[in-house]
């Protein structure tokens, strides 16, 4: 099912359902910081734990992170959660117009504006906001494979879970220093929102987080803004897989035919 593509889409033509996604993830998004302050904080995982070689005594000691709680205590962080998620709701409203993965779009806007701040934060990515993603967006494709009546995009979209788990599983086993295991874990779930779209979006929305992590991070570490030794990936992946789906079939037309 082709549902649509940044430049084959009416945008004006949808602007009821932008209305009504921009709605829908404002005020989802207003009960994230609640959730949030409810996530446990993660016991040491061995899958997070980074190598540090020779010479790892003399280092610098870790910084200190905010938790889960203090990071969801901030004054006005729902309301910028709901600006935010409204926004965006309105952009994949706009785009995906009246169709099934206008439902876990809509439901994964407020989840992923709360990853991005919350990893930005912490340098974490909460495993109890991930993995009920995977049952939520799994269960409505599954509901929406069977209205439909066509199993390509399900299919799809298990291979786009299957090649982005993958290849940020295999980045991980090279260079834990750089990325983290919660990123391996997001990126399943991106691959297969991907996937289920087409594979234009999905080869574009899996290059881009690397193209904006080196740019965009590279300018913040001139800046000061994060550290050059470590900074999150997680904010760049979801804002990479947004682009992909907006952008995937205009950047790669001949891989979708």
């Amino acid at each position: 099912m082709d549902w649509g593509s940044a430049w084959g889409t009416d945008w004006g033509a949808n602007a009821d359902t932008a209305l009504v996604a921009a709605t829908v993830a404002a005020a989802l998004a207003l009960a994230m910081p609640a959730v949030l302050a409810r996530v446990p904080e993660p016991p040491d995982d061995p899958e997070d734990e980074v190598d540090a070689g020779p010479g790892a005594a003399a280092r610098e000691p870790a910084p200190v992170f905010p938790t889960f709680a203090e990071v969801a205590a901030a004054p006005g962080l729902g309301l910028w959660f709901a600006v935010v998620s409204g926004l965006l709701g309105a952009v994949v409203g706009a785009y995906a117009g009246w169709s099934w993965p206008l439902l876990w779009l809509v439901y994964l806007v407020p989840v992923g504006v709360t990853l991005a701040t919350v990893d930005w934060r912490t340098m974490l990515l909460p495993t109890r906001l991930i993995y009920p993603s995977y049952v939520v967006v799994g269960a409505l494709m599954v509901v929406a494979t069977l209205a439909e009546g066509d199993t390509a995009d399900l299919r799809r979209a298990g291979w786009g879970f299957l090649v982005a788990g993958f290849v940020y599983w295999l980045l991980w086993r090279i260079q834990s220093r750089w990325m983290g295991f919660g990123d391996v874990r997001l990126s399943g779930l991106l691959g297969a929102v991907l996937g289920w779209a087409g594979w234009p979006e999905t080869a574009v929305g899996l290059y881009l987080p690397f193209l904006l992590g080196g740019v965009i991070a590279g300018l913040l570490m001139l800046l000061r803004v994060i550290d050059r030794k470590a900074y999150p990936f997680g904010p760049f992946m979801l804002a990479g897989a947004l682009l992909g789906l907006l952008i995937g079939p205009a950047v790669m037309p001949n891989l979708g035919a």
